[in-house]
């Protein structure tokens, strides 16, 4: 999907979750998982607090962003500027983050209310509650370098569209299925009891003794 300069997905988060938008994530979706990549732009924060939303929205919303979170298919999102609400939850959705040098992460800009969606839960999931609680609590932003520190964000780069160029490149050879089986696995292990994760890594282990087993035989 991407070529120069080519989004398949981009997320204005200055505005809120709509049907519209639920509509475009889950189409960018199902075009990833043809082509086996998603670019993803994400900057702004919002401009108030949702007018026109309610909680089945807010659902649809979240469940296409755990479509984007369960891609068959190596997602990378350029982040700039201010990014918060709907673009700070399609952020931390994707794979692989490239950020501006004056990108920061904000869930509460300018004083606004706290949105209180799934950009908790994977904050504190992928950096640990102590290092984000004055950002959750406070509304103190993270700076790039900070989220690069955390493991929030991957690479810092004044061309981002380079970066995204490589990471397309490198990417070619480790999406499909088997690169959502990896992400399951990681996301699991965050989550559930060694007894519980046993047996999805033993049936991971068998396909892939299975395919050099039958590459072998080739």
């Amino acid at each position: 999907m991407v070529s120069g300069t080519s989004f398949g997905l981009e997320i204005d988060g200055s505005g809120h979750p709509t049907p519209s938008l639920v509509r475009t994530v889950e189409a960018a979706c199902a075009e990833a998982e043809r082509g086996g990549f998603l670019a993803v732009s994400v900057t702004a924060v919002p401009d108030g607090a949702p007018a026109h939303a309610d909680v089945a929205l807010v659902s649809k919303w979240e469940r296409a962003l755990r479509r984007l979170e369960r891609l068959p298919a190596t997602t990378v999102s350029v982040a700039s500027g201010p990014v918060g609400g709907i673009a700070l939850d399609a952020l931390l959705a994707t794979d692989y983050r490239i950020a501006t040098p004056g990108t920061r992460l904000e869930v509460a800009p300018g004083g606004t209310p706290l949105w209180p969606g799934m950009a908790l839960y994977r904050l504190v999931q992928q950096a640990g509650a102590a290092p984000v609680r004055r950002t959750i609590l406070f509304g103190q932003p993270l700076t790039a370098a900070t989220a690069l520190a955390l493991g929030l964000l991957d690479e810092i780069t004044d061309d981002p569209l380079a970066a995204l160029a490589t990471a397309a490149a490198s990417a070619a050879d480790r999406s499909g299925r088997e690169l959502a089986i990896r992400r399951r696995l990681m996301h699991d292990a965050a989550t559930i009891s060694f007894e519980e994760a046993l047996g999805a890594h033993l049936a991971a282990c068998d396909r892939t003794l299975r395919q050099n087993s039958s590459g072998a035989a080739r």
